[in-house]
């Protein structure tokens, strides 16, 4: 919706202001209802059940939005959207990390949210192409609402090719099938594998303690300074995500264009095709560095670089309509400040605020945290999507002073509050929050195996 056709606009009367809001938010409404659902589905069914069940919602929330007749109609699709991608979208990040190899896990897992991109870049094409069918041609949007059914209907399709996540099998008491996932795919078959005994060892002491030291309610996170640590970063990282400034440009890139006076369709249908493309490369190269410089490196980086270029494009903004919009170098100078913004944003707020969310909690309150990153995130989208396009009507480029100050604040509650969890694995990073010398001792004691097993597996 970032760019919407002039056909998807003429067929809903061109809403704005709360009727706008309220289709941006139309998904958020869907995950509102699937907060408690999903949490629930992951820890009993499993992660691909549930990833099953989210996807078959999805293709169905697609279907009714391609053949909505009216503005109820679009926004209930909205809904059932909404409520599919939440059930699907918090198992997934869950079943990359706890399944892949223990050298890939930080790269494969930081990977996992860039890949929106590719579902921007085909969104922003096919809406670009499909934009030249003729203005009274209801399929240029039903075309690109139809396809946001492809992607889940492959992953109806392909999702139990997938091994179950070993964790969740532990978690469950069902060891020999999570050794089975593990020999197959972390050992290459070699039932002795030393690396096989130290990840079943370390997986399984892990639960053990935790199960027995804890409960898997909600009030775990209140209960000890480090849970109380995790909560508040379960919390944060997706406020930075989606309160950063970003929300202006993912959802609202055409009054950001019309305030610098690019109001052409084509032109800003061009601008966000190319946005997509330039996110997602940008993305990928971010994601591969979360090993080289760490993670909070990473996040200093992208809040330093968003504060700089949000400030410049708020100074190009004001004197651009001081100029009332007479010169174009202003306004590709804005476009360019939008284009660095998104390479600092992506350098620590896309692909690696999942990995760094699964990082942080332990294998009993993962999914219960995941849902609390979904919580939070709706809470934030829900004033994205009323707040934006209003205070942008109003006050046009002054509303980028905003963030400019958010994004201040959040650069110092990250160096003072985001811990470095590089180098070690999902249950050792318990030593930065719990200080458990106990399960911590058992630990060191067998780095040897998982040592030896990783050279062993990479001969």
């Amino acid at each position: 919706m970032a760019t919407m056709a002039i056909q998807w606009q003429n067929s809903f009367h061109s809403p704005v202001g709360t009727r706008l809001g309220s289709l941006a938010n139309g998904t958020i409404f869907g995950q509102v209802i699937a907060f408690p659902i999903a949490p629930y589905l992951c820890d009993k069914i499993g992660r691909r059940a549930t990833i099953f069940v989210g996807a078959v919602i999805l293709v169905i929330g697609a279907a009714i939005q391609a053949a909505a007749q009216s503005y109820g109609m679009f926004l209930a699709a909205r809904m059932i959207i909404g409520f599919g991608s939440l059930i699907s979208v918090e198992p997934s990040p869950l079943l990359v990390t706890e399944l892949a190899y223990p050298t890939h896990r930080p790269i494969l897992t930081a990977y996992y949210n860039t890949l929106w991109y590719f579902g921007a870049i085909l969104a922003a094409w096919i809406t670009y192409g499909t934009y030249f069918m003729g203005e009274n041609i209801s399929w240029a949007w039903r075309i690109p609402s139809l396809l946001q059914g492809a992607l889940p209907l492959v992953q109806v399709v392909c999702v139990f090719l997938l091994p179950e996540s070993p964790r969740w099998l532990i978690l469950k008491g069902r060891h020999e099938q999570a050794r089975k996932v593990l020999v197959k795919y972390h050992a290459g078959g070699d039932e002795t594998s030393p690396l096989v005994d130290f990840e079943m060892r370390e997986i399984t002491e892990q639960i053990e303690f935790d199960q027995a030291n804890s409960g898997t309610s909600y009030m775990e996170f209140l209960k000890t300074p480090g849970n109380r640590h995790r909560l508040f970063l379960t919390l944060m990282v997706p406020t930075m995500m989606q309160m950063s400034g970003n929300g202006l440009v993912s959802y609202y890139l055409h009054l950001v264009l019309n305030s610098i006076g690019m109001t052409s369709s084509v032109q800003q249908l061009r601008i966000n095709g190319g946005l997509m493309i330039f996110n997602w490369g940008t993305a990928l190269a971010s994601a591969s560095l979360v090993e080289i410089a760490g993670r909070r490196k990473l996040f200093l980086f992208s809040m330093v670089g968003m504060l700089t270029s949000y400030v410049i494009w708020t100074i190009l903004s004001a004197i651009n309509q001081e100029r009332n919009f007479g010169d174009p170098a202003l306004g590709a100078g804005v476009v360019t400040m939008i284009f660095m913004y998104y390479l600092s944003y992506n350098a620590g707020l896309n692909g690696m605020p999942w990995l760094y969310q699964v990082e942080i909690l332990p294998t009993h309150l993962r999914a219960k945290g995941a849902n609390l990153n979904q919580i939070m995130t709706t809470c934030v989208l829900i004033y994205n999507g009323y707040a934006n396009p209003v205070a942008m009507g109003a006050i046009g480029w002054k509303y980028y002073i905003v963030y400019c100050c958010v994004i201040f604040v959040e650069l110092w509650i990250v160096y003072f509050l985001f811990p470095e969890t590089k180098g070690r694995t999902l249950e050792e990073v318990a030593e930065v929050f719990d200080n458990d010398q106990t399960f911590l001792e058992r630990t060191r004691k067998s780095k040897k195996y998982v040592r030896k097993g990783l050279t062993t597996a990479n001969k």
